[in-house]
């Protein structure tokens, strides 16, 4: 293959060899997605439609769980369907089409994140000019800024990686179609054209996570000095959610890229993948659902927790009766 020009198709990393297994596999995934798909719908339509939860910060949650809801139909769909049909291929302009999906969505969903700080910090430690800095006007600037920063971020990156000759195969070696792994089937030296603006995105992304962290150090120095405990726990309160978020998001992130290679495997890397690129978009609705107050409305944690049962006990039954099946 001498060239990306002749490439129709790429050659996605199967979970499963056996049939059984693969259908095991699709019902895990199917449960996750739809479980993903309506917690995440419910924290869009409980904003959307009642008035109290146009702040700024609900407003940010809001286009969150959009970025969820986006991200992770970008791949476990394509996934789910190749499982069932027992087939790992993917074309050459729909892999292009995910990689360019899934770098915008997860480049939107860290600097929306990083966005959210800056709200718990001039809430907190600002309190007094909340209303001025983060205006209606200035909370969609912000939101407008970090989609469209990443859009324009990721289709450099996209251009950059397919026009790179590709010649050491077409082989992913993931379940979905992904940059690093695009970039290991060029051809020796050929990837130095993406240096420059992988080098320009981790300069953005270790300023975004200087920020967080600077943010954070300042709003736990306030919280502090507040001299009552119930002010410190309702302090505490409005930033945990945000805080396990960004937790997840920067540790699943970190074990997919930051890898030695030395522990790379096929095996492994499916795993950190799942970690980095399922889970989080259908534990955030979950995070936030509990642990902040303005939408702990009985109605939504009661259909978020229930769905959480009723999805983990479907899992179960499948993974018992698929157990039964290949015994």
């Amino acid at each position: 293959m001498s060239n990306s020009s002749s490439l129709n198709e790429f050659l996605l990393l199967a979970f499963a060899d056996t049939r059984q297994l693969q259908l095991l596999h699709f019902a895990l995934f199917l449960g996750i997605y739809l479980a993903a798909l309506l917690a995440n719908g419910l924290i869009i339509t409980t904003i959307a439609c009642h008035h109290r939860l146009h702040t700024p910060m609900d407003f940010f949650l809001f286009n969150l769980s959009l970025l969820d809801v986006a991200s992770i139909s970008t791949t476990v769909p394509t996934s789910m369907a190749n499982s069932l049909t027992n087939t790992t291929t993917i074309s050459y302009s729909g892999c292009a089409a995910q990689v360019l999906s899934f770098a915008i969505f997860i480049l939107a969903e860290y600097s929306l994140l990083t966005v959210m700080a800056y709200d718990r910090y001039v809430a907190i430690c600002r309190p007094l000019h909340y209303g001025t800095l983060l205006s209606s006007r200035a909370c969609v600037q912000m939101a407008a800024a970090a989609w469209g920063s990443s859009f324009l971020n990721a289709l450099l990156h996209t251009a950059n990686t397919f026009s790179i000759p590709l010649c050491q195969g077409n082989a992913v070696g993931h379940f979905f179609c992904e940059i690093p792994h695009i970039l290991k089937l060029s051809c020796s030296h050929s990837y130095l054209q993406e240096v420059g603006v992988v080098v320009i995105t981790t300069c953005l992304i270790l300023g975004c996570f200087m920020f967080i962290v600077l943010s954070y150090v300042q709003i736990f120095r306030a919280v502090l000095r507040i001299p009552s405990e119930q002010g410190r726990h309702k302090a505490f309160s409005m930033c945990l959610p945000h805080l396990a978020v960004v937790s997840l998001f920067v540790s699943t992130g970190m074990c997919a890229y930051l890898k030695p290679p030395s522990l790379s495997s096929p095996s492994l890397d499916l795993v950190v993948a799942v970690l980095y690129a399922v889970v989080p978009p259908a534990v955030n609705p979950l995070i936030y659902s509990l642990r902040n107050k303005e939408l702990k409305d009985p109605p939504l944690c009661c259909r978020v927790s229930g769905l959480v049962k009723e999805v983990a006990g479907s899992l179960y039954d499948v993974a018992n009766s698929s157990r039964s099946c290949s015994q």
